[in-house]
């Protein structure tokens, strides 16, 4: 079983849909993923994430499945009303900020045990973890895989291809869970750009453990032949 995830393309973030250069990288995508065997296609239930993902299906004459879990994360406080002792260290985006914990010289600022670090503990991010964490459980339930210590469990063999179209936050998160990576890390050390194809992999034989592979990671080539191929025309 493979897992094709996919960021979604140049966000309008007001009007939660695709900017027009980021409709012409979704149809990018849409080619680059043409001779893919896909059996099923997901996404965010956010718009810009279901246009991204709408070339795809239409290529290969499929519906979106909406996965809610997907929801781009939120971030900060989880009560307004907490006091400084128990505020979060460092506010803004978890993009800009994960360097700060990784490299901060308090002990406990360090991302090994990241899930009580305080800049995360209190944090509005951890109810998405959760969610992210217990939906894909379930998501890779229906394709015969068990979690298990860390690791997924192969109950019945399915080699099935699927199609994941999300965002950076809750790709990371679903990064995070499956390969049992510290956040901070997934955040600084594996960043995707818009349109990117990943691909993971999660081939096993019945009753064994499998542990999940990267086959592909980050892959922009069409993004980049789009850009050569429009530079051309408009010469």
């Amino acid at each position: 079983m493979r897992l094709i995830f996919v960021r979604h393309g140049e966000p309008d973030y007001q009007n939660d849909c695709l900017t027009a250069n980021g409709r012409e990288q979704a149809k990018a995508t849409a080619s680059r993923l043409k001779a893919e065997d896909i059996k099923a296609i997901y996404s965010s239930p956010m718009g810009r994430a279901k246009e991204t993902a709408s070339y795809t299906a239409k290529d290969h004459g499929l519906d979106i499945q909406v996965l809610d879990f997907m929801h781009e994360i939120n971030w900060g406080n989880k009560s307004k009303d907490v006091g400084e002792a128990f505020r979060i260290p460092y506010e803004g985006h978890p993009w800009t900020l994960a360097y700060r914990v990784i490299t901060d010289a308090a002990e406990d600022a360090k991302p090994v045990d990241w899930e009580n670090n305080p800049f995360f503990r209190d944090n509005i991010c951890m109810d998405f973890y959760e969610k992210i964490s217990g939906g894909f459980d379930e998501l890779l339930g229906r394709y015969g895989l068990a979690r298990k210590n860390g690791c997924y469990e192969c109950r019945e063999e399915n080699n099935d291809t699927i199609a994941l179209f999300a965002h950076g936050g809750s790709g990371a998160m679903m990064y995070t869970h499956l390969l049992n990576l510290p956040f901070p890390f997934v955040l600084t050390s594996m960043p995707y750009g818009v349109c990117s194809v990943s691909i993971i992999d999660f081939t096993a034989q019945q009753g064994e453990l499998v542990i999940p592979r990267i086959e592909l990671f980050n892959d922009m080539g069409h993004i980049e032949s789009y850009k050569d191929e429009k530079l051309h025309f408009e010469k």
